[in-house]
């Protein structure tokens, strides 16, 4: 992926920006201690994508604070996740924010071009797991990448998932998502050649215990891969995924 600091160098190769100029922005202060947070502005320089806001657990006048601190320091696009309606209501009042409901994603600024090396599928067991679905979708999507949904494909209904075989064999990631016993992952690591990312959810009954069971039989698949990260981590898989997609040779 493109960094930040690549891009201040090629600017200046370029003679598109002066030296000086490309000296402050390497030499911005690498975050701003604003009492309740340590708001990291040099995330973008050091790995290509900016710092996200964890909403949970955070105060509406807390993510307001962390917002003004990005946009004052040049930050055009912030996405802030696990956020609850009444936060993102409080929020709109003072930013412009566009708050996604199912997904529990708001996003400040404008969404970018896909400018990815391909395309990215979301995929999910059954429409319990869209939740977390659509979390990995808004994050892809707020990074540049083009996202393919399919949506209530799971292994109960095996036909379901194979009339999508263009889709998944084109991919140039697969996030799979699902509860229950996981066994999405595993099934579509077998069709693709790109890298799949499983997704356990927390959907499923007792013995699913709150998506432990799907973790594990994601984290045993004998196809290979495949990656697994956490419980309902939506965010994680998208990032991932947005990650590899603008991959690029490094010699």
């Amino acid at each position: 992926m493109n960094t930040e600091a690549k891009r201040v160098l090629e600017a200046v190769r370029d003679g598109e920006m002066q030296v000086d100029e490309a000296l402050l922005a390497l030499k911005t202060a690498p975050y701003e201690d604003i009492g309740f947070a340590k708001v990291d502005l040099h995330r973008k320089i050091r790995q290509g994508v900016p710092e996200v806001i964890y909403g949970a657990g955070k105060t509406p006048e807390q993510i307001r604070g962390i917002l003004d601190v990005m946009r004052g320091n040049g930050q055009e696009r912030v996405l802030i996740t696990r956020l609850d309606e009444s936060a993102a209501r409080s929020l709109a009042e003072t930013h412009p924010i566009r708050y996604d409901a199912r997904s529990r994603t708001a996003l400040l600024g404008e969404r970018p071009a896909p400018d990815g090396i391909g395309r990215i599928v979301v995929a999910t067991g059954g429409t319990s797991d869209i939740p977390v679905a659509e979390e990995a979708a808004a994050t892809a999507e707020a990074f540049g990448n083009e996202v393919v949904r399919l949506y209530d494909v799971g292994v109960a209904g095996l036909h379901r998932l194979l009339d999508h075989k263009e889709e998944i064999m084109s991919a140039s990631v697969i996030i799979a998502i699902a509860g229950m016993e996981g066994a999405l992952a595993s099934v579509v690591a077998g069709l693709a050649d790109c890298p799949v990312i499983a997704v356990p959810t927390s959907v499923g009954y007792g013995a699913s215990f709150h998506g432990l069971s799907a973790l594990l039989a994601m984290l045993n698949s004998c196809a290979g891969g495949v990656s697994v990260v956490n419980i309902d981590n939506g965010f994680g898989a998208g990032y991932l995924a947005g990650m590899i997609n603008h991959m690029e040779t490094k010699r």
